[in-house]
């Protein structure tokens, strides 16, 4: 049978992968990251269930490692696609690691030599990596990738490494897979709250994204799960969680939910009551979203448990002295109140992929106005594309919750197992 290229290794990708592995098509799984696992392994915990994150994610990762018909192709990216269903050609660039991923065993031991220290965009840049880096511990495949940018060419990775898999110089490649079919699952991005000003997040420290709050409670992430005012260290007394940001908003071009903004913010209020039962933790909102299977069950716990919901939306946030200080009006009783929160979560939405134009304009399918892929048909048809072969799946369609992204990767999976049974 046919094989099959997925674009994207988050989890919808992962998915995909995996129920196609299990019909015996063999699946090539092109990320352009370091590791496979997308945004999912940067989150401590899932809601309604409160469930660790990575103790789902991380044995999908391992079984697609292991699985003899899915091929990782990571630090790659696909720079053209030809032909039409059931005979695509793509071509795939193999971006430099500057390791020789035979020989590379994942020890650790250039990491911990290593001297020097940037910005991990993995922990959303509040915590620090080396120069040779993994992107985290259950990183897949299991192997470091150097930073030629950072890198002062000190020659310590070198002398440590007894199987001699640091190389000094490497360059990318570029080959092509013959396909029968495409899925496409690049994700979403983040959205930059530099860009709503009002919100000071690029003037105050202590005003930080939903992002980093998740890799501040992770246990493995750079505070080892204690939540910190990034000013001074301290357990801020007040948290205040700021919604929409980046969504629900036509003056940015954002028009759109987000969809999981705020199930993650009770996620993560919850979170904070079982550490710090005494803190004072209110949440701004639009209006409540909680539409999934327990999510208001979820939502009312939150509320049980002391969690504050004021309607209604700051004007900015600004300096109170020691602490921030936002005014908003609630809007279910009209009172104007003053809030000085230690500490300013921004719950951020999500944005197409910042390669999806670029992937959109190779695969000859079009974008909705928001970025996002276009569906053959949004009721009934979500996965197709205008394209026979060319599929879409997840986060890259719409912003959507993790089961969501599962159960479309499933349905992605099923039309290109068609396809390429088709193909034989």
């Amino acid at each position: 049978m046919a094989d099959v290229v997925i674009i994207g290794a988050g989890v919808t990708g992962i998915q995909a992968a995996l129920d196609l592995a299990g019909h015996g098509i063999d699946v090539h799984l092109i990320e352009r990251e370091p590791s496979i696992g997308g945004h999912m392994a940067q989150l401590d915990k899932t809601f309604p269930t409160n469930d660790c994150s990575m103790c789902i994610l991380s044995p999908k990762m391992m079984d697609v490692s292991r699985n003899p018909y899915i091929h990782i192709h990571t630090c790659s990216e696909v720079t053209a696609v030809e032909g039409e269903a059931g005979h695509f050609t793509v071509t795939v660039k193999k971006n430099p690691r500057y390791i020789d991923e035979e020989k590379c065993n994942g020890c650790g031991d250039c990491i911990l030599i290593c001297p020097v220290e940037v910005y991990n965009r993995f922990d959303a840049g509040i915590g620090v990596r080396k120069a040779i880096y993994k992107p985290h511990s259950q990183a897949v495949p299991d192997i470091v990738i150097k930073d030629p940018e950072h890198c002062i060419e000190c020659g310590l990775c070198y002398d440590i490494c007894d199987r001699e898999a640091i190389l000094k110089e490497d360059t990318g490649k570029e080959y092509t897979i013959e396909a029968s079919s495409i899925i496409i699952t690049t994700g979403y991005r983040v959205f930059d709250a530099g860009n709503k000003d009002q919100f000071s997040y690029l003037l105050f420290p202590d005003v930080i994204t939903s992002l980093e709050f998740e890799r501040m409670m992770n246990a493995s992430g750079p505070t080892g799960g204690q939540i910190q005012r990034l000013s001074d260290g301290k357990t801020p007394e007040s948290v205040v969680f700021v919604q929409c940001v980046g969504s629900r908003d036509v003056s940015i071009g954002r028009p759109y939910c987000s969809c999981v903004c705020c199930m993650y913010a009770i996620k993560n209020a919850l979170l904070l009551r079982e550490k710090y039962p005494d803190m004072d933790i209110t949440i701004l909102y639009m209006d409540i979203r909680a539409y999934g299977k327990g999510y208001e069950e979820y939502y009312e716990r939150a509320i049980n448990a002391g969690i504050r919901f004021i309607r209604g939306m700051p004007a900015e946030v600004i300096d109170g002295n020691g602490s921030l200080a936002i005014r908003v009006e609630n809007t279910e009783t009209g009172e104007m109140e003053l809030l000085m929160p230690g500490l300013v979560i921004l719950s951020v939405g999500m944005e197409p992929a910042f390669d999806s134009e670029k992937i959109a304009e190779m695969c000859e399918i079009p974008l909705e106005g928001t970025g996002f892929f276009r569906s053959a048909d949004e009721k009934v048809d979500t996965v197709a594309t205008v394209k026979p072969g060319i599929y879409v799946a997840g986060t890259a369609i719409s912003p959507k919750d993790i089961p969501d992204c599962v159960a479309q990767a499933g349905a992605a999976a099923m039309r290109a197992f068609i396809d390429s049974e088709r193909e034989g």
